[in-house]
């Protein structure tokens, strides 16, 4: 594709976008710190200034004074669904596009929906919001990116299970952090306001814990700041500047995957974290050399690399899949011709022989890589 028809693609990009509605999130590090309080108060100030705003889906926790802010906004009422013999309340996304409000307020953006909703996950649903034209004021905790889970577990030893990847985040035209000092967190807590008196002994044990709150605190403060580098050019000038910057100049990260690697996951929200600190675009790329061929490799093989690409789309990535019956030259010579500047590998697991042979593939990119920044990640940590 020349040139010119990649500025006719941009402008095209930048069109579609005018027409799609805008995304504002509300990001906090813990509950209780007051998220939901800051949209509900943002709906009322947009409400007096005559803007047609709506809550499509708001979660009080039981918080007296989160439900009395509620006041006289309109609410649109929640959709029911049986399911094994359960009733269920989602946010009726139906009923929200059918609204068409100028604005829609959205709580809980990492809940997973119940099966028998048109989308898997919440976030899915405000991202069809969007796209129908409606701009989205929403809300999460920076322990449900994606990118951070394996992180988040291991600095505070809870598995968090509801997650957002990082191309949502991407998406949002405004990102504010909702801050609170972890003194008045403890408070809050402690006098009830955050969970029932019953709730509480547990979150103290797990997340509640004065190390986990700063660290998490200090995840957030970050994503905000990162997050403000990451929106697309917005105007002519701005597409000029990045016509002249040269390919190699852009620094893109580009994962090397294998077809059977244990922490795959681990290494795709690593190249998702550098790619949001540079700012830049990143590929995950997999050399399928004849042995490794459909044919030739296990289903359970193919069905775990599949995932691995699912998985690294979510996360922002752009995949690739070449042929070679050598991985390491059609590597290197992908990332000269797409401008990647850091190339993430994982610690190889071959036997000690291989390495001393000089045969491990990952010594061999350290070795031939000139001119690349190569980061090794180290799994010893996780097992």
């Amino acid at each position: 594709m020349n040139p010119i028809t990649n500025r006719a693609h941009d402008f095209l990009d930048l069109l579609e976008r005018a027409k799609r509605g805008r995304l504002k999130i509300y990001l906090g590090f813990a509950a209780g710190v007051g998220k939901t309080v800051r949209m509900l108060k943002e709906a009322h100030a947009l409400k007096l200034r005559g803007v047609e705003v709506v809550l499509a889906y708001i979660e009080p926790h039981g918080r007296a004074e989160t439900a009395e802010l509620i006041g006289d906004l309109e609410v649109i009422p929640r959709k029911q669904f049986v399911y094994r013999g359960i009733t269920v309340e989602e946010m009726d996304l139906d009923a929200v596009l059918a609204r068409r409000p100028e604005i829609a307020i959205v709580d809980e953006v990492a809940h997973t929906n119940v099966p028998l909703c048109r989308h898997r996950k919440r976030y899915q649903d405000i991202l069809e919001i969007t796209e129908a034209g409606i701009n989205v004021i929403c809300a999460f905790n920076i322990q449900h990116l994606e990118s951070l889970n394996d992180l988040i577990e291991r600095v505070t030893g809870v598995v968090v299970r509801e997650t957002i990847p990082d191309t949502f985040v991407k998406e949002a035209d405004q990102v504010v952090t909702v801050d609170l000092s972890v003194d008045d967190l403890m408070e809050r807590l402690k006098s009830g306001k955050i969970y029932t008196q019953d709730k509480i002994p547990w979150a103290l044990e797990h997340f509640f814990r004065i190390a986990n709150l700063s660290t998490l605190r200090e995840l957030a403060l970050l994503e905000v700041a990162e997050s403000l580098g990451r929106r697309q050019p917005s105007g002519p000038e701005e597409l000029k500047l990045q016509d002249r910057v040269s390919l190699r100049a852009l620094g893109r990260v580009m994962v090397c995957m294998a077809s059977a690697s244990p922490r795959a996951k681990t290494l795709l929200r690593k190249g998702s974290r550098m790619a949001g600190r540079l700012n830049t675009h990143w590929f995950v790329v997999y050399v399928e050399t004849p042995g490794e061929a459909p044919t030739q490799i296990e289903a359970e093989t193919q069905r775990h690399l599949l995932e691995n690409f699912q998985k690294a789309r979510e996360l922002g990535a752009e995949v690739i899949r070449l042929q070679a019956k050598d991985p390491v030259p059609a590597i290197l010579d992908f990332a000269r011709s797409h401008g990647v500047g850091h190339i993430v590998i994982g610690r190889s697991q071959q036997p000690w022989w291989r390495k001393l042979l000089g045969r491990s593939v990952s010594h061999r990119i350290i070795d031939e890589a000139a001119g690349f920044d190569v980061h090794v990640i180290s799994f010893e940590e996780e097992e």
